[in-house]
């Protein structure tokens, strides 16, 4: 059975999305190094993050690909019904 491209597409976002949430993890670490993925929900608390220009391009580099494969994932049921 052949994979439909846009499921691959999908999974292949859904690792960049991965791959990403850990750079961005590891960049905030370097500033709080007790940082929990729950509190990179919220870096307004931290003036460290809040304010670090290169953090703030790769959350919104992280918040793209969310967005874009959020969008293929609606795309996708849309299709299913």
């Amino acid at each position: 059975m052949k994979k439909n491209p846009l499921e691959e597409i999908s999974n292949l976002l859904a690792e960049l999305a991965t791959q990403q949430h850990t750079r961005l993890r590891k960049l905030a670490q370097n500033y709080v190094p007790n940082i929990t993925d729950e509190d990179l929900l919220q870096p307004n608390d931290y003036p460290q993050l809040e304010n670090h220009p290169l953090f703030r391009y790769e959350e919104g580099f992280l918040h793209g690909i969310q967005s874009v494969h959020s969008a293929l994932n609606a795309l996708l049921n849309e299709r299913e019904d």
